[in-house]
């Protein structure tokens, strides 16, 4: 019987035949924790080492950099343990896990990748298995390089047709888990496949990998070809294979969507599968726009809303936070004359990070304000406080909308 790309990289990594449903035990390529999980990643360890210091790593980005004295205990914590392991640890200012760990070269394709922060599925852009856990197990992943896993079935997610004109990878994402809603897919990989995911650029592709988890998957798996390759090679990375279904794979479901007819998608608060086109959203004002987080901080992003803002000036009134997703990311954005383009519309630059997705420090939301974020979840408290509505939306819909101080379709701009 023909494998899934998740049945064949966790055959691999058991050294087993395994079929959906299957309990394995499996061999980790790569596995890290943030300054959210990792204090309790070490303290799990009970003083063992790690299995290889060179499929590890520590990441500070959520609380970047510490805004209290606890916090900074844990960063100290952090950099104590990764210098005693001899371990790559990202510091305050680097960037978010997971742009700065696939752009370091940590990541290949076929990889079976585990990391204690929910968004490790993003890898999957680069035909990798790659999961959360929560800190427990990861310690478990750091001490011994193994873990137990569930072989997950798969939904096979058809995207056929061409994106319009000012519509992005966050508007198929948010789409998606529209359709497939926010606990569709529990504990099941996805793969997606079909035009629209051959013409999305790579950080299209991490995007889209990012936001699996809104609908409870597990991972979300993409096939390799010559941008993958292209993407891999720019950063040093060779030695590698991609993985692709067998023709006979066995699917869970098989879904296809058309999406040439697709407009830009928000979704509203406190659920991210409350989607809807942003034409059916009128007259709604706003307070604070948000660019940044691990799923909309790259580049690309950054240029799309510069497109927008560029020569003009942000409403009256309008908090507009920045947050590239890595220090590299905001070399390259300065060089090109991106963040003089959004500084000077009005926006206010944040370290490379989190930024204030997490709601732990930055950019925290006065009761009853309302945000559009380019992040990935909007649940009450997700930025700080539970008495704030946050609307997801793509770069492009939230420099839109900062520019007019309410809720706005992008393409007029574009």
């Amino acid at each position: 019987m023909g494998k899934t790309i998740a049945e064949k990289i966790l055959s691999t990594h058991s050294g087993k035949d395994a079929q959906a449903g299957d309990i394995v035990i499996a061999d980790v390529d790569f596995c890290f924790g943030q300054d959210g999980t990792s204090a309790l990643i070490i303290e799990s360890l009970s003083g063992r080492k790690v299995f290889d210091r060179k499929k590890v790593c520590l990441v500070i980005d959520h609380n970047s950099p510490s805004p209290n004295l606890k916090i900074s205990n844990v960063h100290q914590r952090m950099r104590r343990f990764a210098e005693k392991e001899r371990l790559k640890i990202f510091d305050v200012g680097e960037g978010v896990c997971h742009q700065v760990i696939p752009e370091s070269g940590f990541i290949k394709p076929g990889f079976l990748v585990v990391g204690a922060d929910s968004h490790t599925c993003t890898y999957g852009a680069l035909n990798a298995l790659a999961t959360g856990m929560g800190s427990t197990d990861v310690g478990i992943a750091f001490a011994s390089g193994r873990n137990w896993f569930k072989v997950p079935q798969t939904i096979k997610v058809i995207c056929k047709g061409r994106l319009p004109d000012g519509v992005y990878a966050k508007d198929v994402a948010l789409y998606l888990i529209k359709e497939l809603t926010a606990d569709g897919c529990t504990y099941q990989s996805i793969e997606f496949t079909g035009e629209v995911i051959e013409n999305l650029s790579m950080e299209g592709r991490f995007t889209l990998a990012n936001m699996s988890v809104e609908s409870g998957a597990k991972c979300g798996i993409m096939l390799g070809d010559k941008k993958t390759e292209l993407w891999l090679r720019q950063r040093g990375i060779e030695n590698f294979s991609f993985v692709s279904p067998d023709k006979d794979a066995v699917y869970f479901d098989i879904k296809e969507y058309e999406l040439s007819e697709l407009e830009p998608q928000v979704a509203q608060p406190h659920s991210v599968d409350n989607v809807c086109p942003v034409s059916e959203l009128k007259n709604i004002s706003i307070n604070q726009a948000f660019l940044g987080t691990c799923t909309n901080g790259r580049l690309e992003d950054l240029r799309v809303a510069a497109r927008i803002l560029k020569g003009k000036r942000i409403k009256n009134g309008i908090k507009f936070i920045i947050a590239p997703a890595s220090r590299q990311i905001l070399l390259s954005a300065v060089k090109e004359g991106i963040l003089e383009d959004l500084i000077e519309a009005g926006g206010v630059l944040l370290p490379p990070g989190c930024g204030c997705c997490v709601g732990t420090h930055q950019g925290i939301p006065a009761d009853g304000e309302i945000v559009i974020s380019t992040a990935n979840r909007n649940f009450k408290g997700r930025m700080g406080n539970p008495n704030a509505y946050i609307f997801l939306a793509s770069p492009a819909t939230v420099a839109a909308s900062a520019l007019t101080g309410k809720i706005t379709d992008p393409r007029k701009y574009l």
